[in-house]
């Protein structure tokens, strides 16, 4: 789908204030709100946009410690059987196939570092799982940047 700079302001709009309304949203950008309305409806029937939902930082409810871990799969078993083991897991936040060294990318969050043991723990005895190697976030600049390459996509 081709995105325009008028789709990429709307975006931009709606992730810096998500709370903005269709009609002052058309008001900013100097356009219809029906010109606003009809670009969301393609932008979400296209699926560039997945969704209004909040953001949630699980660091405000106890759960600071965020860690990526790679597992390996067993030869033989498939993705599914670990995917419904591991999926059960409340603190798994993303699961990814991936290719490499490992089968999959799992992102993890905890209220402590033995907390942390406690789900790498229940990870690594999960059916089908053969070994997990796992690194713990100390810092985080950057995180679900899509406005810069929305942007290039518009040809800004």
């Amino acid at each position: 789908m081709k995105i325009d700079g008028l789709d990429a302001a709307i975006i931009e709009l709606f992730t810096d204030e998500p709370g903005v309304g269709v009609l002052e949203c058309s008001r900013r950008l100097g356009v219809a709100r029906a010109t606003v309305q009809g670009r969301l409806d393609r932008l979400h029937a296209q699926g560039v946009i997945r969704g209004i939902r909040p953001e949630i930082d699980p660091a405000a409810f106890g759960y600071p410690i965020i860690t990526f871990c790679s597992v390996e799969i067993t030869q033989g078993i498939g993705h599914e059987t670990v995917f419904e083991s591991i999926s059960r897991v409340p603190e798994i936040l993303e699961m990814h196939t991936v290719s490499g060294n490992s089968d999959l990318l799992v992102k993890i969050v905890a209220k402590s570092t033995k907390d942390l043991q406690r789900v790498l723990d229940a990870l690594s005895q999960a059916p089908g799982v053969a070994r997990t190697s796992s690194v713990v976030v100390l810092a985080t600049h950057v995180q679900n940047r899509y406005l810069p390459l929305l942007r290039a996509a518009a040809g800004e």
